[in-house]
């Protein structure tokens, strides 16, 4: 164990780390429990290297043959081909309430853009074999230093390269509360000067020499000379430095090993809640953050926070130390857990219960391949005409030829016997029998899920095994999906840190062609009416966002399932049902220019079969023909109003000449009884005789103007035997206008 003291103890731990501290980390490294050994040998078993060298080396003595029978790999590899079959997409979604839909889908789409270009899939698929075999896997979210690649790379990490704070983390699958995580990489001198030019000298020392470089006389006159600070502290440090050299300088490579620690440190900070419940670290010179403290918006508390630092490390050297350079506060480095022991929350997987069947399996099997190719002899000895070696080797061949030796042979009890007896009895068979199935009792991985004939007998039962084997995945899958949703979250914020409050313009497009595409504006300055303030809408700052995983996978293999049990059920469809459902049926197929196929159908199913095209003619013919009725209609009705004009005119003209007739007449009649009074009692009795009725009410006196000075009449109108009431006649209607106007139009005649 080791006897190292942390030096801290007695007083808080802040800012950079110094040499003290992080010897204190590498002792606790070495305290912890031995297992990464256990681990390597068990990846490979799952490599199917089995059978090390002392184990060769002692079955070639005795002339066992080697034997693998792997049944371990196609187990793992089932396994990951089952993670990459139900591999789900990520998916934003707004945490504080649907008002952040859009921004929400705007860096979904921005996301999957990212998962493709990082690789993001890849890595985690490659971190998901270890920690399905061995327990662990490590995945890297960071950004690209190189300016002509992606900007953001996700990468699978060797679980023997990293070292993390291991004390009481059971608790803690994601390392959110860990003190501190290491990763160590051996690398040339010149690559490690590229990354850190201004320690370049010292790089280039520890590279030749390791840990002696201070005995170097090129180094001492350089101090001797006024060589920098900087170089003189690392003299001092590796002088004082007690970690074997080993650890981190190889003199045959001439590699150095360069250490990168991230640790947390904590301390107390007022934060600011505001009302939508986003907390942010509360800032005096901010404006907004002091308006909403005076107003009672938002509240300021006192909080225990943990900032995230990192530091390089090369040997005792420090070339580097500060604040994180992301805007998460995670480790960039996501650990992918299978299980963990209870007391040392060492990770293991699978392949810990299956290595002892394995091993029982290639034993059997070579020893079985032995006993059945062995030849057991008896003889007195020099009955053979060669040494024991010769005769050993010679007897072990099919074709052996034993050459006897004569004079031996005819001695009394001389004997020469050979015996091939070895039979495979059903007991060594049920062994090996059981070793097979025990491995898939052991890692629930049946031949089934592996695609294998097993002991199902019947479809069903088949079936039944499958959905056991991946009820009995669901640890090992949900600690997986934890993790890839991490993954996905370290990238968004990494995303969201780059564009900030910048003004971006994000198109969505459609990847199967049946929803539309869509144009969203991120951080779009706006000014407020009411108030005059402007303002960001779809501001990314402002907006709560959190990272989950769909829940149904996006791969081919589950979109044929799609399509073939859509088929299924749109075949039962009418036509016009079949019709509408056809686009999303290939949107579900993997065939080049997807959406140009569904743009096709769609413009093929607008047109017009020639039924329909039949009907849509007659339809309008007889609109037509309604139409052209309405119209007959409106014109007869027209005439017909101005029919009933001219005869209400007529009508009016009859009366008015009926009017003008009758009062001619009554004129005529008074003037007849006045000339003639006799006339009188005739006119009566006739009038009676020809049913005349006096008129009840009878008419008004019209009243007509007479001359002041009565005119002389010197004879009476109408003739003795006339019973015309116009007698005399009126004048006939002049020819022309011009005789009217000098006849004038019905004027009385001089008589």
């Amino acid at each position: 164990m080791n006897d190292r003291t942390n030096t801290h103890d007695d007083e808080p731990t802040t800012g950079a780390m110094d040499l003290a501290e992080y010897t204190d980390i590498l002792g606790e490294i070495e305290e912890q429990a031995p297992w990464r050994m256990n681990a390597d040998k068990e990846m490979d078993y799952v490599d199917g290297n089995q059978l090390d060298s002392e184990l060769l080396q002692r079955q070639q003595a005795v002339g066992i043959p080697p034997a693998i029978e792997d049944l371990m790999g196609p187990a793992i590899r089932a396994l990951t081909g089952y993670e990459e079959s139900t591999r789900t997409d990520w998916r934003v979604s707004p945490d504080g309430g649907p008002d952040g839909q859009d921004v929400a889908d705007a860096m979904n789409y921005q996301l999957k853009q990212a998962e493709k270009q990082s690789h993001a899939d890849t890595a985690c698929g490659a971190a998901f074999r270890p920690q399905a075999a061995v327990g662990v896997g490590w995945v890297e979210v960071g950004k690209e230093s190189d300016p002509f690649l992606y900007p953001y790379r996700c990468t699978s990490v060797h679980r023997n390269e990293i070292h993390w704070d291991m004390q009481g983390n059971l608790n803690d699958p994601l390392l959110d509360k860990s003190r501190w995580l290491r990763r160590s990489r051996w690398l040339r001198p010149e690559r490690i000067e590229a990354a850190f030019p201004k320690h370049k000298q010292l790089i280039r020392l520890c590279g030749r020499h390791g840990s002696q470089w201070w005995g170097d006389q090129t180094a001492l006159a350089a101090m001797d000379g006024g060589g920098s600070t900087g170089l003189q502290n690392a003299w001092n440090n590796t002088r004082g430095w007690t970690i074997e050299e080993s650890r981190w300088y190889d003199p045959t490579r001439k590699e150095l090993c360069l250490v990168e620690m991230w640790y947390r440190r904590w301390e107390q900070t007022a934060v600011l809640t505001a009302p939508d419940g986003r907390v942010v670290e509360f800032d005096e010179d901010n404006q907004a953050h002091l308006y909403a403290v005076t107003t009672g918006v938002s509240k300021v508390t006192m909080a225990t926070i943990a900032r995230v630092r990192m530091g390089y490390w090369l040997g005792p050297h420090c070339l580097h130390d500060g604040p994180s350079p992301y805007p998460h506060r995670y480790f960039p480095y996501v650990p992918f857990f299978a299980f963990r022991e209870d007391r040392t929350a060492v990770p293991y997987g699978y392949a810990r219960s299956m290595i002892y069947q394995q091993d029982s399996i290639n034993s059997g099997t070579a020893k079985l391949r032995w006993g059945m190719g062995v030849v057991r002899t008896e003889r007195t000895k020099g009955a053979v005409a060669m040494s024991d070696a010769q005769f050993r080797q010679m007897i072990a061949r099919p074709d052996a030829d034993i050459v006897l030796d004569q004079a031996h042979m005819g001695m009394p009890g001389a004997t020469f016997k050979v015996h091939r007896d070895f039979q495979l009895n059903d007991q060594q068979f049920k062994l090996i029998q059981d070793s097979r199935q025990a491995i898939e009792r052991v890692s629930v991985i049946t031949s089934g899920f592996q695609g294998k004939s097993g002991t199902a007998t019947s479809g069903v039962q088949e079936q039944t095994q499958v959905d056991q084997t991946n009820q009995s995945l669901g640890t090992l899958m949900g600690n997986f999906r934890m993790a890839r949703a991490r993954v996905g979250e370290i990238l968004m914020a990494l995303i969201v840190a780059d564009w900030g409050s910048k003004q971006q313009t994000v198109t969505i497009q459609s990847p199967d062609g049946v929803t539309p595409d869509r144009v969203i504006e991120l951080n779009k300055p706006e000014m407020d009416p009411a108030t005059g303030i402007q303002y960001l809408s779809n501001d990314l700052l402002r907006t709560m966002l959190k990272v989950g995983l769909d829940e149904v996978p996006s791969n081919s293999t589950y979109r044929g399932q799609q399509l073939a049990a859509m088929s299924e059920s749109v075949k039962s469809l009418p036509p016009q049902y079949q019709a509408a459902v056809l686009p999303f049926m290939v949107s579900l197929m993997d065939v080049p220019y997807k959406r140009e196929v569904v743009e096709a159908i769609r413009a093929a199913s607008s047109q017009e079969s020639p039924e329909a095209v039949e009907k849509r003619i007659k339809d309008e013919v007889q609109k037509a023909l309604v139409q052209a009725g309405h119209e007959l209609k409106a014109r007869e009705l027209d005439m017909k109003e101005r029919v009933s004009d001219a005869q209400i005119k007529q009508m009016m003209a009859q009366a008015v000449q009926t009017g003008v007739s009758a009062a001619f007449a009554a004129i005529q009649t008074g003037e007849k009884i006045a000339l003639n009074p006799a006339i009188a009692p005739v006119g009566d009795v006739i009038l009676q005789n020809a049913g005349y009725q006096r008129p009840d009410p009878i008419g008004i006196d019209p009243n007509m103007p007479t001359p002041e000075t009565p005119m002389q009449v010197d004879q009476a109108g109408g003739m003795a035997g006339d019973t015309s009431p116009t007698t005399p006649q009126s004048p006939e209607l002049p020819q022309t206008a011009a005789v009217g106007a000098n006849g004038g139009i019905e004027t009385l005649r001089a008589d």
